[in-house]
């Protein structure tokens, strides 16, 4: 493809604004990172040292002692790793019913179901707070848990809308040699939309392991508590001492994971985003 003068000076123009853009986002990330190897006097020195001259290590071992942070973490990972896995089964069933089965108002209730999307978490969170009181699930991780079995509504409107692309002329198949719904979806449904599943799995863990207002709202007792607490925590306990190198190290641990898995699955990710585009 030959491009025009006025099309390479535009590309050139939009190329610059990006970089503009990704250096403005990853300077946080960046600096956190070096606060992270610095003392205390360094964070303050005048011209900012982006790159320490002394590098600290010692915040990275006082960390695990300086608060529960090996407890968040494990709490973290019981309610993500729980949640995404059969909250992924649930999603992925409830799609199949509504791209694939016959029911009486299925139309209306997927509607329905995709008008809990406009509610906001503020707006029911009061009541959900006094449901769970009453039930004593306060203090434990089960408010965070249940809700999320039962599936999520972006993930079940995203693999109906991938479903849509598979011929229903496979389904009749399958039915004709007398296989189950159930056996449909286990075996047929599941492989086709295996890389959808993988990436909204993946996003959906990310969102729930940097989720921060309901278990701020749940979660009292310290060894009970997720990794982002405990990292608000460390900043309203050390931000008075000016320790900004412990939080900074502390917030370095808590990215880790999700930094890992980007860079594992960053592909599936950006097919995410591309087939919600065109499936449909």
């Amino acid at each position: 493809m030959v491009y025009s003068k006025q099309q390479k000076m535009t590309n050139a123009i939009i190329f610059i604004i990006l970089c503009i853009g990704a250096v403005f986002m990853i300077l946080p990330l960046l600096w956190m990172i070096s606060t992270s190897f610095k003392n205390r006097e360094a964070v303050f020195a005048l011209p900012p040292e982006w790159i320490p001259k002394d590098f600290q290590f010692a915040k990275y071992a006082e960390i695990w002692t300086a608060g529960p942070l090996m407890s968040g973490i494990i709490n973290s990972l019981i309610v993500a790793i729980t949640v995404t896995v059969i909250g992924t089964l649930t999603s992925s069933l409830a799609a199949f019913a509504f791209a694939k089965m016959r029911f009486p108002m299925k139309n209306q209730i997927f509607l329905l179901l995709l008008s809990s999307m406009m509610i906001p978490y503020p707006a029911v969170m009061i009541s959900q707070f006094i449901m769970f009181s009453g039930w004593e699930w306060v203090d434990t991780l089960l408010p965070l848990i249940v809700p999320g079995l039962f599936g999520n509504v972006v993930m079940i409107f995203f693999l109906r809308q991938y479903l849509y692309s598979i011929p229903n002329a496979i389904i009749e198949a399958a039915k004709i040699d007398g296989t189950s719904y159930f056996g449909i979806y286990a075996r047929i449904i599941v492989p086709l939309i295996k890389p959808a599943i993988a990436a909204q799995l993946i996003l959906w863990f990310m969102g729930i392991w940097n989720d921060y207002l309901p278990p701020i709202l749940y979660l009292n007792s310290p060894e009970i508590q997720t990794l982002q607490l405990v990292i608000a925590n460390f900043n309203a306990s050390y931000a008075i001492q000016s320790d900004y190198p412990l939080i900074m190290a502390a917030s370095v641990i808590s990215l880790l994971p999700i930094l890992i898995i980007f860079l594992i699955f960053q592909r599936q990710i950006i097919e995410s985003v591309a087939i919600s585009g065109v499936k449909g």
